[in-house]
């Protein structure tokens, strides 16, 4: 299915203007779009049978007939920039991807209709924060308000269903912009009026002799055609009906009445957030939380807009491996656009760790010289009540059973240090569930782990080293951690590998990365130490 889609993508952006059918909304247009491609395809395919039916000249085609044949082969093909023959695709499965396509669109379709403005909770909802906006202003008398989203449909449907409620409930002027068209209930309805209307003391209004002085736009309905260098600082109240994905376009909304030479003294964000079932889905909320907190790295940390008390709160919480940043990331790479909460530029050091390690090796040279491959220890998890500490419940929840394993590549991994940082040592924490937690792009994290379990115990845990023994017959049977180590080495591989292809994808200056230095299998690694967590 994602094949197809791919490819239906591409053709969208040629068949537009080719549309036999009027569409209202945007799934209904792209629901044309498949109908239309599902067309074309099936007659191409009726086309290419009637052809193979019919016997071949022998005659050598002139120029008129080349010409014909050349208009022929541009009608069977799609995309854009990059062209594709429909006769060097597998059509019958782009068919069936696309019904499937279709399929899921009417039945989203369907469900979206079934939603009236009358049953449209969250459009209820922006009415009530508008009224109560106006019933109790912000600051005294100013009834302005914003509101932000993505989509020139969602604008449209909003304007429609408030312009004659707040003119009849709350006697005020409501106004659309969007990149393509505006609609206002006051004044001229071109961009450069409503926005003049909406906020005439920012944009010098009473010097202007031709524009009205009589009324003003109270609502500003519009999309991100206008959320970059407009002063609308008359405005104290902005409201974002969507979340953009990325944080920079909310600062630049704010940034619309966040100005200087505002007359209020005060201003107010209120942000429509995904309902919980659909965010865990997209993940949205977090996602811009996290990039809005990557912002304060490379600024002030003073001026996340976003700032909750939720994130307050783990931003305020010191551990040293947070639980919202040490999220679980099974199936890509530490991404720093993509952490989950406030980031600490040291966090991805491992200076500290370096220290501890020289001034260890400096004392116990010759212990560690020889000392043989594969050492392993046990320690009891947090769940386990410790005699000498407590743990937080944070630390309980991340820290579960399980093993960390040192791991080293085995041939020479020059040239690997842009995939993993630690080259040659992999290191990898995984639950006994089979779970890795994390993976070698979380040294640091795994590091911390290690530390806090191990640092300062001088002497084993002999309870724990006679439990092991039993469980494994003095070291004979250890399948279940043969199974772990399998485990952890295929994740490293999947990791190292994704890792090596978003490189050459990122970085100009990547190297492909030869096949005898890449990683493959568990014959590639030695183990070097694993630490045992019961």
């Amino acid at each position: 299915m994602i094949i197809g889609f791919k490819l239906y993508l591409k053709w969208l952006q040629t068949s537009v203007s080719k549309l036999n059918k009027k569409c209202q909304s945007r799934v209904d247009r792209t629901i044309c779009k498949i109908e239309n491609l599902e067309q074309k395809i099936n007659k191409f395919q009726e086309t290419k049978i009637l052809n193979q039916e019919e016997s071949l000249d022998s005659f050598t085609p002139g120029e008129e007939e080349l010409e014909e044949n050349g208009d022929e082969q541009e009608e069977w093909q799609v995309g854009k920039k990059l062209r594709f023959d429909l006769a060097d695709l597998e059509l019958d499965r782009w068919l069936t991807d696309l019904k499937k396509d279709k399929d899921a669109l009417v039945d989203l379709l369907n469900n979206a209709n079934a939603v009236t403005p009358i049953r449209d909770a969250k459009l209820k909802e922006l009415r009530t924060l508008i009224e109560s906006k106006i019933k109790n202003p912000i600051n005294a008398s100013n009834k302005k308000v914003i509101v932000f989203t993505a989509f020139a449909d969602t604008a449209q449907y909003i304007y429609n269903n408030i312009k004659d409620w707040a003119k009849r409930e709350l006697g005020l002027h409501c106004s659309l912009v969007c990149g393509g068209y505006t609609q206002t209930t006051f004044g001229k309805s071109d961009y450069d009026s409503i926005l003049t209307n909406f906020s005439p003391v920012s944009k010098n209004r009473a010097e202007m002799t031709s524009a009205s002085q009589t009324d003003e736009i109270d609502i500003l309905i519009a999309t991100d055609c206008i959320s970059e260098g407009q002063n609308l600082q008359d405005c104290d109240y902005l409201i974002n009906y969507d979340i953009h994905w990325n944080p920079v376009r909310i600062i630049q909304r704010f940034g619309r009445i966040d100005r200087l030479g505002s007359i209020n003294k005060t201003i107010q964000l209120i942000n429509f957030w995904p309902t919980k079932d659909l965010d865990n889905y997209i993940n949205l909320k977090e996602r811009v939380e996290a990039r809005m907190a990557l912002v304060d790295v490379t600024a002030t940390g003073e001026d996340n807009i976003l700032n909750t008390e939720q994130i307050q709160e783990l931003i305020s919480d010191d551990l040293k491996y947070r639980d919202q940043q040490l999220k679980k990331l099974k199936e890509e790479v530490l991404d720093l656009e993509d952490m989950d909460e406030s980031v600490s530029l040291t966090d991805f050091t491992l200076d500290d760790f370096r220290i501890e390690l020289l001034n260890f090796i400096e004392s116990n040279r010759k212990r560690l010289k020889d000392s043989p491959l594969g050492l392993y220890a046990i320690v009891p998890s947090p769940s386990v009540e410790h005699a000498d500490r407590e743990f937080t419940a944070a630390e309980k929840d991340i820290i579960k059973p399980g093993v960390i394993f040192c791991l080293a590549q085995k041939e020479n991994s020059e040239g690997n240090e842009e995939v993993n940082p630690l080259n040659p040592y992999f290191l990898v924490y995984i639950r006994d569930d089979g779970t890795v937690r994390y993976n070698y792009t979380n040294a640091k994290q795994i590091l911390e782990i290690y530390r806090l379990l191990c640092q300062g115990q001088k002497t084993p845990y002999y309870k724990l080293c006679e439990l092991f023994n039993e469980e494994t017959q003095n070291g004979e049977k250890m399948d279940k951690y043969s199974d772990l180590l399998k485990k952890a080495v295929s994740e490293i591989v999947q990791i190292f590998k994704k890792k090596g292809n978003q490189k050459l994808t990122s970085d100009r200056g990547a190297l492909l990365i030869p096949r005898a230095k890449q990683l493959n299998e568990i014959e590639d690694f030695e183990l070097i130490t694993w630490l045992i967590v019961r």
